[in-house]
């Protein structure tokens, strides 16, 4: 029987991720798949902090086009480009896009009216092959700071050391 997800609301955010980085070890230590890693992610971080919206976007043509992965939450984007909104960004430039405010970033794709702040992060193996990107949409202003990009950037390379 898988672990249950625990409610990190309230936890200390630093402690939170060190425990989604335990569970996610546990749960994909024998995993290579990177969809089912992803689908596990996107639940495990989107049940222990209530975000609007979590998941992947998966490179389906390469420096090109993002197409929505496994997520949690509302309705995703079908496509992005590589260099528009938030995603095609951070998949353009390879590092991770942290927005405060999402109303003031020239080019956000509101694929939810309800997003307020948002966190891309790239899954880049170690040849430099970019996977997609890991896209967090909270309802609330400035809710991702430094400790949810350490936290969040830990748990994208320990999910990319499973895959082959």
């Amino acid at each position: 029987m898988e672990p249950v997800i625990p409610d990190l609301r309230d936890t200390v955010r630093a402690d939170a991720y060190a425990r989604l980085l335990e569970m996610q070890e546990l749960l994909l230590h024998d995993s290579t798949d990177a969809i089912a890693g992803m689908a596990t992610l996107s639940a495990l971080l989107h049940h222990a902090f209530g975000h609007l919206w979590t998941g992947f976007y998966r490179v389906v043509e390469p420096g090109r086009l993002l197409r929505v992965g496994p997520y949690q939450g509302s309705l995703g984007c079908q496509d992005i480009a590589f260099g528009r909104g938030v995603c095609g960004t951070a998949a353009a430039e390879g590092r991770t896009v942290v927005v405060p405010n999402v109303h003031d970033f020239p080019g956000h794709i509101a694929c939810d009216s309800a997003s307020n702040s948002e966190i891309v992060l790239p899954l880049i193996r170690a040849n430099s092959e970019l996977l997609g990107v890991l896209d967090l949409d909270s309802p609330v202003l400035e809710r991702f700071d430094v400790i949810d990009q350490q936290g969040l950037e830990q748990i994208v390379r320990t999910l990319l050391a499973t895959l082959r």
